[in-house]
């Protein structure tokens, strides 16, 4: 029964870390596409990017290199994914502007856009949370943990939330 609890414990954690892990990655990934400094996003960096973190999370566990390459291309392809998800993010935020600035308030209007981003905002976290799922099934345990410590290390450089 003890022990029982202590994996239902273990998998909650694992569960947490990921969930974590992933809304910090989400957030430097919305980052990434809303770049303010004029400069286009050039997705092959992007993409270089992830390989490199993933290779750094991996560094120092016994993950092989086709473990790293899944894994990698499953966060790539989810990041792909998700540029679409800022697009309509950036264009909802220039409908709700559009809205408010009107001579009129359309109350309806403006809770259709606030709708709108809240599904864009669940759809991309359900695409992040899977590309999640994916990528742990790719690794042991004992990676999993060293590879969202690692990647969870650098969030006070990106992260503010």
């Amino acid at each position: 029964m003890a022990n029982d609890l202590n994996t239902r414990r273990k998998s909650l954690a694992t569960i947490m870390a990921a969930l974590l892990a992933g809304s910090i990655a989400a957030t430097a990934g919305g980052a990434a596409f809303a770049r303010t400094d004029g400069q286009a996003f050039d997705p092959a960096k992007f993409q270089q990017r992830i390989e490199k973190r993933v290779d750094k999370a991996l560094g120092s566990t016994d993950a092989t290199t086709d473990q790293k390459k899944k894994v990698t291309d499953i966060l790539q392809a989810a990041f792909k994914d998700m540029k679409g998800f800022h697009d309509q993010r950036v264009e909802n935020r220039k409908a709700m502007e559009a809205a408010m600035q009107a001579p009129t308030i359309d109350a309806a209007r403006i809770e259709q856009i606030r709708a709108e981003q809240m599904k864009i905002a669940d759809t991309s976290s359900k695409r992040f949370t899977q590309a999640l799922v994916d990528a742990g099934n790719v690794l042991n345990a004992s990676q999993r943990q060293a590879f969202f410590k690692s990647w969870n290390e650098r969030r006070g450089g990106w992260y503010r939330g």
